[in-house]
């Protein structure tokens, strides 16, 4: 440089648009976007008017019964003060979907996905009037509770179907994540909102508010969402010949999980919910040993499930990709190991305290059903997907049930412990065995990976991934694969499989089937991924 000449005066860095910074945010906190694609975010997915009406449906829906699936535990309870018949009324959210679920989830596609879901809204919504019903008999209330959940199966299914006609593809990723968030803080809140209605207004009227909100959710969907034909029945058969019965195909995958240890392993982790979903069937007549009421029961509910949330967010955002499935023995026996404290008959908040730190260890949960999704995907088992997500439906349902006839006889805080024990006995026994199965996953994973190299790869747009933007993992809304955040798997048409590119297919989440997306519902997200 002479020196006539002046050093350049140094520039002030250019104003950033706000598309850039939430490119950079989006590549900051490590969420996959594909190049020049546009950041999507939630107020874009809300212009959206039909899917504005689809989460309006879903929200009602949720609050709704969760208000009901309290509000049905405490009047059984209230009638007949048997901890055994109130487990076995809460087992009924769970045995529906392994029972007739598989069946029912076909209407999706033989008829418009749009009325059916406001047929099933409204005969949910008559089916939850009549149990409100006031001295509905104990048998009367479970057949109508057996079947609103029934009919949840094929509404939650034609749901995730529409999502896709609705949203544009670049929108799908956080359409789920708007709806995982609503399910989860849905289903923390309606309990907590639930116990107090119940506690102010009577188990009988919030039944009732039940029944409304399925008819604001039918006359919503009727007058926002447009109405579309029925699916096309071109698509050629799966099965080359006679189609095989749900028999078969159960039996077949039985043989297949079972013969290979990593996927048996996988699978029997997912079934522990059996055991840490006790409390859950419990806690009405838990609460009244403590001296509470509604209020205390929805303090006792709500704790599992916020204790999940902070657990999904730990392992999504704090622990490394390829570290997810490293502690998966350690979350599984914490996941059990508070419920024996139960037996401590601890006060109401020290018992939600033990309830909550349970649920942050079945977080778990998700990194086990995601990696025995791809490790299925890397087998090309699929079909063994059903035989997991029915066993840990029955599983819960059962293990509610067994459990509330013990409480019967040692009491609610005896038999909450025993289950905890037993689960912690059985993932004591699965840890020990999974370093061993972690490494044949990883081999197994490895070989598929290699194999895909050798074919011409498809692009990550061709498979529809994107970011999602709470869990920073990209969403396939094709392939029809979900998992429960708060018990496991589910399924559901259009869905969506959660993948993260770096670090393999998690699974996306579902819910309830009463309500949008639990187990038996259908709450829509991607959990993070595993390693």
């Amino acid at each position: 440089m002479r020196h006539s000449e002046h050093a350049p005066l140094p520039r002030r860095p250019a104003r950033r648009s706000p598309a850039s910074r939430s490119t950079a945010h989006a590549v900051r906190s490590g969420r996959h976007r594909q190049p020049g694609e546009p950041s999507v975010t939630w107020r874009d997915v809300f212009a959206v008017s039909e899917f504005r009406a689809l989460w309006s449906a879903q929200a009602l829906s949720l609050a709704g019964d969760q208000f009901a699936q309290l509000a049905i535990a405490f009047m059984v309870y209230t009638r007949t003060g048997s901890a055994f018949l109130t487990a076995l009324a809460y087992a009924l959210s769970y045995l529906p979907p392994a029972i007739g679920g598989p069946m029912l989830s076909g209407l999706a596609d033989l008829f418009p996905r749009h009325r059916l879901m406001i047929t099933l809204d409204l005969i949910r919504a008559g089916l939850v009037a009549m149990m409100a019903l006031p001295g509905m008999p104990f048998p009367g209330l479970c057949t109508l509770f057996f079947a609103t959940m029934l009919l949840g199966t094929p509404f939650c299914v034609a749901r995730s179907a529409l999502l896709p006609e609705v949203l544009p593809r670049n929108m799908l990723p956080a359409g789920s994540a708007i709806g995982y968030q609503t399910a989860q803080l849905g289903q923390v809140a309606g309990f907590l909102v639930g116990g107090g209605l119940v506690a102010w207004a009577g188990a009988d009227r919030v039944i009732a508010l039940d029944s409304l909100s399925f008819s604001l959710s039918a006359l919503i969907l009727a007058c926002w969402v447009r109405p579309r034909a029925a699916p096309s029945r071109a698509a050629p058969p799966r099965w080359a010949g006679p189609a095989p019965q749900p028999v078969e195909i159960i039996w077949a995958g039985l043989c297949t999980v079972f013969g290979r240890p990593v996927l048996r392993t996988l699978m029997l982790f997912g079934w522990l919910a059996g055991f840490a979903v006790v409390p859950e069937g419990l806690a009405v007549p838990y609460a009244h040993t403590l001296g509470g009421g509604p209020l205390a029961t929805g303090l006792l509910l709500a704790a599992m499930p916020a204790g999940l949330v902070l657990g999904a967010f730990l392992l999504g955002r704090v622990i490394r990709p390829a570290d997810r499935l490293r502690p998966m023995g350690w979350l599984a026996m914490l996941s059990c190991a508070p419920l024996i404290f139960s037996l401590l008959r601890p006060p109401l908040p020290a018992a939600a305290l033990l309830w909550g730190v349970a649920g942050l260890g079945s977080a778990y949960q998700l990194a086990a059903a995601a990696a025995f999704v791809r490790a299925l995907l890397a087998s090309r088992k699929m079909h063994t997907f059903a035989v997991a997500q029915c066993g840990m439906l029955a599983a819960q349902g059962l293990g509610i049930v067994t459990a509330g006839a013990l409480a019967g006889r040692i009491g609610p805080q005896p038999a909450v412990a025993v289950a905890g024990l037993l689960g912690l006995v059985a993932a004591g026994l699965l840890a020990t065995d999974w370093p061993g199965r972690h490494a044949e996953l990883i081999t197994l994973l490895g070989a598929a990976a290699a194999d895909s190299t050798r074919a011409e790869p498809a692009s990550p747009a061709a498979a529809g991934l994107a970011a999602n933007p709470t869990t920073g993992l990209a969403a396939n809304p094709t392939t029809g694969l979900a998992a429960n955040p708060t018990t496991g798997l589910t399924a559901g048409p259009a869905a969506g499989l959660a993948a993260n590119p770096t670090a393999g297919p998690a699974v996306h989440s579902h819910g309830k089937p009463g309500r949008e997306p639990q187990p038996g519902n259908c709450r829509g997200t991607a959990p993070p991924s595993p390693g």
